[in-house]
């Protein structure tokens, strides 16, 4: 099978799931789809997996190991989503790791009360001017929801918002096929053209198409299917929760919220051969004592880890989840949550990672200060992933000898020139002792929220040209 049969080294080049495991939840997901397969209400989507051979019995297409093979045979295996700012470009392709912020939540701790209020608009905004800043955060997901606008002028105005704060690549969502075509149209102008925008995507889209258990959403499917009609890369999405709607078991999870997608990649394939999709596996575990959602459980980060496996074996590129806590506030526990799951996602070579800053409270808070901390989080597990280089300039042999017993490196020549190549220096972490006024001592909580008050404060170039805003403000309501 083309696209399918990879090397063993791919499989055990990480440590969750080995070469066997992967061919068996493969296996097991081509069982699902053409025994149990999946249910489509959507009538056009019935229509065009029926022109292809699919079998259907009462809205229920059933698939064929080869009709899974020729749609993965035929969606490209390296995408490129470009930033604002040609600096910010990404390929996603192999093992490339990208880290971005996600969410949908409702609620942000205030910057300055420390509060937790209703997101609005402006947060939209000033949260993509804050990430602009922080290096290790590679793309824009908008992470809240504004409550303090109409909800018909949602899609356009949180596009805007995110397009004018950053110049890194923005993802979201879209409610509805027509939002989708006024946010592309907005894009374009300010690629210049059509062409621009195919060439150079600055915005991507997020379809939580898969319904688990094993159902293609109807509305979803009818919204990415205009996205890939025009090219625009798209996210196909997967969110079971083990134990509610998906097995309880990590290996019954993935095995069937990878069916879910490859039937979602099947569908794209069918619409527009070689059309730019991502798998994305955002596989979580519920709380057996509630019933309710654990982003910070360790076995969230494995789930998504080994989600990244399984579309590197069928060398599609992947968009996860890590950085997830169920912690209220920016404390020790959401620290070790988020460090474990993030260390784990870059490690599997997850290619877009989204969630990695700023979340709280089960996804359901930002804070401002939580992007600073979660920045130098992302930073260290960068730093462990890239590994120890060996060789005869890093053995340092000649320094040894020089040096000798009992003398100090602090000012070899040496030192000087690997000191940044081999150590990650966090923004955030405080070294050193006092930290503030009068010799207090500042929690990492309360640096992090100076930091953010500081970017926060500097002067803002928007991406935007005046004269393309003009032409945007003229077009669509924009509220901010």
């Amino acid at each position: 099978m083309q696209k399918i049969a990879q090397e063993a080294m791919l499989a055990t080049s990480h440590f969750l799931l080995d070469a066997a495991g992967i061919t068996k939840i493969h296996e097991t997901s081509l069982r699902i789809l053409e025994s149990t397969g999946i249910q489509v209400e959507l009538p056009t989507a019935l229509d065009l997996f029926r022109q292809a051979g699919a079998r259907i019995d009462n809205n229920v297409v059933k698939l064929t190991a080869a009709q899974v093979d020729k749609a993965l045979a035929s969606a490209p295996s390296a995408i490129f989503l470009a930033g604002n700012d040609n600096k910010h470009h990404m390929l996603l392709e192999g093992t490339k790791a990208f880290t971005g912020t996600g969410g949908a939540a409702l609620n942000v701790l205030d910057l300055e009360s420390g509060q937790s209020r209703q997101a609005t608009l402006k947060d939209v905004y000033d949260i993509a001017r804050l990430v602009d800043r922080l290096d290790n955060i590679d793309f824009y997901v908008r992470p809240v929801v504004a409550q303090d606008i109409p909800i018909e002028h949602l899609d356009i105005n949180k596009y805007y918002a995110s397009l004018a704060g950053t110049g890194k690549h923005v993802m979201a969502s879209a409610y509805s096929v027509e939002s989708a075509k006024q946010i592309i149209e907005m894009a374009t102008l300010i690629s210049g053209s059509f062409e621009n925008l195919c060439e150079k995507p600055i915005i991507s889209f997020i379809t939580a198409c898969c319904d688990s258990p094993l159902c293609l959403n109807s509305k979803s499917t009818d919204i990415l299917t205009e996205l890939v009609r025009q090219n625009i890369p798209v996210v196909i999405g997967s969110a079971p929760m083990a134990g509610t709607t998906s097995p309880v078991t990590l290996a019954g999870t993935l095995a069937q919220m990878n069916a879910e997608l490859l039937s979602g990649i099947v569908y794209s394939q069918l619409v527009n051969p070689g059309a730019p999709v991502i798998y994305g596996a955002v596989p979580s575990t519920a709380d057996m004592h509630t019933g309710g959602f654990s982003g910070g459980a360790v076995e969230y980060g494995m789930l998504n880890s080994a989600a990244a496996q399984m579309a590197q074996f069928y060398r599609i590129p992947v968009y996860n989840s890590a950085g997830v806590t169920d912690s209220l506030t920016p404390d020790i526990q959401a620290g070790y949550e988020k460090a474990f799951s993030l260390l784990q996602a870059v490690n599997s070579g997850a290619n877009l990672i989204h969630h990695a800053a700023g979340m709280l409270d089960s996804l359901k808070t930002v804070a401002y200060e939580q992007y600073v901390i979660d920045n130098d989080i992302i930073a260290m597990a960068r730093r462990a992933n890239k590994g120890i280089v060996v060789d005869e300039e890093r053995l340092a042999l000649p320094i040894i000898e020089k040096v000798s017993h009992g003398g100090s490196y602090l000012t070899e020549k040496h030192t000087k020139r690997y000191m940044r190549k081999e150590y990650s220096f966090p923004r955030l972490a405080d070294r050193k002792r006092p930290s503030g006024k009068n010799g207090e001592l500042i929690d990492a909580r309360e640096r992090a929220r100076h930091i953010a008050r500081d970017l926060l404060r500097q002067e803002s170039l928007s991406p935007i040209s005046p004269d393309i805003d003009r032409e945007i403000r003229k077009r669509f309501t924009i509220l901010i």
